[in-house]
């Protein structure tokens, strides 16, 4: 699929590219490349082709889901100028 200097024009603009006249020629021949290429690798069988996360064939090391921090809520909320039901009070600010 070729792309033509209207669609390459709207999606400059969609982009917020402004592109000089003598550009679209080499614009128009380098996007209906890349499209082309997708259009190729569309055309190819992927029925038998596993989804993967990741190239390798590794696991994701995860740490163990452990609470390392003691709860200091009440003693940090001491030095807030206004506190109430353990949530920090603001003003307001959106009438």
């Amino acid at each position: 699929m070729s792309l033509d200097k209207d669609q390459v024009q709207h999606i400059a603009m969609l982009a917020r590219l402004r592109l000089a006249d003598e550009e679209f020629t080499e614009t128009v021949d380098k996007l209906s490349r890349i499209v082309d290429f997708v259009d190729q690798l569309a055309a190819l069988p992927t029925d038998d082709v596993m989804p993967m996360a990741h190239p390798l064939n590794q696991a994701q090391r995860l740490r163990a889901d452990a609470v390392t921090e003691a709860d200091d809520r009440d003693h940090i909320q001491q030095n807030a100028p206004s506190v109430a039901d353990g949530l920090y009070l603001v003003p307001k600010v959106i009438d």
